[in-house]
């Protein structure tokens, strides 16, 4: 076991000072970060907020010593328990991962071996670290395991990741990172793919084990809200600098650089912090699916789509009732209006998104827009319908060909439809990427040449290209970055103003939700549990789970002054 050193007495047991760090590449150096001034205490927990690109993960890197083989630390130190780690051989580097410095990645399925047992990844880890021998591993990998919280954890050793669940994967790799009981955890965007409920049963179990541990966390995050709940101090990166650090609190109340104000004001759960009532923390009104335009049941006739009693079974092997993936859900969209459908992964909403896209085939019940059942539409209805109703997913790279240019890609369903000739085509494609507020130059690069903003707006752009009535948009932000999100959500707004367009919005994050809906239907294992304006659902919230959705948006404990 590595024999460990402590700081002077009072000094930070992280000190980063003046820290550069450069990339080689074939179009010269990249200043990726430069003159980073960092301390955190024994004990402390310290967030770096920014916008992708700002420099917060390289910073992380650059401590622990895993930046990529063109990138090196050019200047500054890094003191750990007063050990310059900059310039440390890889050797060196071995013993202080693990051991000194834990790591919780972002991504848990590809930070974790496919081919191998989850009790064999963690072993692995203690073996190396001499906290087990071969003969008590599976003793102390269980009792890892178990202390991250996996449930049945001698069962869950023996599985491999993709038998796992995000959130579970998740709490493996905590186990991993917090194995050796490092002085200072890395956690790097830990929740970011996870459902808020998920997200904040991972964030209260990291905190209760890295207080027990007495260990140090270094939290990356592009979440103000988040960081503001979960750290004492908070660092705002921008383009490679730290431009404001101090007290969490001092930061989301009183921001004092530009950049800092503009996250502050785009962040999602900030936004739903301020709006926060009372109400949904003490509420214990009875279930009750509330009479409104979302639920089906609006005094308004001007619904371009209702579903009634919608349910989606499939057969599984081995068993003998079918599963219901959605079961006997009804609900309306009115005219020009957004209705959120949300819930946790496996609620049952994208399923319902894609019955509406005519993708998947309802087992019962029924979907009518503008009036006619969608299941008997054949031929030339059926090509108008899907002209009429469009989508955007999640993930703008695996839904843009990247073999494409940006304007094939927008001029694509023109063509396919034969809309207008070749010139009014051209000019269209034009007007489309005005509207999404894109550069005409953008129109000759590829997707892979775009920013994550900038290939969403482009989706938007292919899916306004047939004038639809329609547009369901599968967690169209999830992948972005805040000021991104705000930016979407904002063109998205815009855009139904123009054009009358009617939103259906799938999402986990309430968050977002609260800032673009104008109904709300709340989905749980396939079934809608509450259905109502988005006022209502967010101040007078009447069923358990969504009052624990609410509960679970990041930065909810925050008290935010208006």
């Amino acid at each position: 076991m590595p024999i460990e050193t402590h700081p002077a007495p009072g000094a930070p047991l992280l000190q980063v000072r003046d820290m550069a760090v450069d990339f080689e590449t074939i179009d010269g150096t990249v200043h990726a970060v430069e003159g980073v001034d960092l301390d955190i205490a024994a004990g402390e927990t310290v967030a770096i907020v920014g916008e992708s690109g700002s420099g917060k993960s390289t910073t992380a890197m650059a401590i622990i010593g895993l930046l990529a083989g063109n990138g090196r630390v050019s200047k500054g130190s890094i003191l750990l328990d007063g050990e310059d780690l900059v310039g440390a051989s890889e050797a060196t580097m071995r013993t202080v991962r693990g051991a000194k410095i834990g790591l919780v990645p972002q991504d848990p399925m590809s930070n974790l071996n496919p081919t191998s047992k989850i009790g064999t990844q963690v072993a692995e880890t203690l073996l190396a670290h001499g906290l087990a021998t071969k003969k008590d591993v599976d003793a102390k990998v269980v009792e890892t395991l178990a202390a991250a919280g996996l449930p049945n954890a001698a069962d869950r050793a023996k599985q491999y990741p993709h038998e796992f669940s995000g959130g579970m994967r998740q709490r493996a790799l905590i186990a991993i990172g917090l194995a050796c009981n490092p002085r200072l955890l890395i956690a790097d965007e830990p929740t970011s793919a996870l459902d808020v409920t998920v997200q904040k049963t991972i964030l209260d179990q990291l905190g209760r084990m890295t207080t027990e541990l007495g260990t140090s966390v270094l939290l990356i995050t592009h979440d103000l809200g988040l960081a503001a709940e979960r750290a004492e101090r908070v660092v705002v990166m921008h383009r490679g600098k730290i431009v404001e650090q101090g007290p969490a609190r001092q930061i989301l109340e009183h921001p004092q650089h530009p950049y800092t104000q503009s996250l502050v004001k785009a962040a999602p759960s900030v936004a739903v912090a301020r709006l926060r009532p009372e109400a949904f923390e003490t509420t214990d009104a009875p279930h009750q699916v509330s009479d409104t335009a979302a639920s089906g049941t609006s005094a308004s006739t001007d619904n371009i789509v209702e579903v009634e009693d919608l349910s989606k079974l499939y057969n599984v092997r081995g068993q003998k009732e079918p599963f219901a993936a959605v079961k006997d859900v009804s609900f309306a969209i009115p005219r020009g209006k957004t209705v959120a459908i949300v819930g946790e992964s496996g609620s049952g909403k994208t399923t319902t998104a894609r019955m509406m896209l005519k993708v998947v085939e309802p087992t019962t019940g029924v979907i009518r827009f503008d009036g006619v059942d969608v299941a008997s539409l054949k031929g030339r209805e059926l090509r108008e319908f899907r002209q009429k109703v469009q989508p955007i997913f999640q993930d703008p790279y695996s839904s843009l060909n990247p073999m494409f240019t940006i304007e094939r890609i927008i001029a694509e369903p023109l063509e396919f439809y034969k809309r207008g000739s070749a010139k009014e085509r051209a000019a269209r494609v034009r007007k489309l990427l005005d509207d999404v507020a894109l550069p005409e130059s953008t129109l000759r690069r590829y997707p892979s040449e775009l920013s994550g903003g900038q290939r969403q707006r482009v989706a938007i752009a292919r899916a306004l290209a047939l004038s639809p009535e329609l547009i369901v948009c599968d967690e169209p932000v999830s992948a972005l970055d805040v000021l991104v999100q705000d930016q979407i959500l904002t063109l998205l707004r815009d855009l139904q103003n123009e054009y009358g367009l009617s939103y259906l919005f799938i999402s986990h994050d309430l968050a977002v939700v609260r800032l673009i809906s104008d109904y709300v239907c709340v989905m749980k294992d396939g079934q809608l549990v509450e259905a109502a304006s988005s006022e209502e659902i967010f101040t007078n919230p009447r069923d358990p789970y969504t009052r624990n959705l609410l509960a679970s948006i990041p930065g909810n404990e925050l008290d935010i002054a208006v």
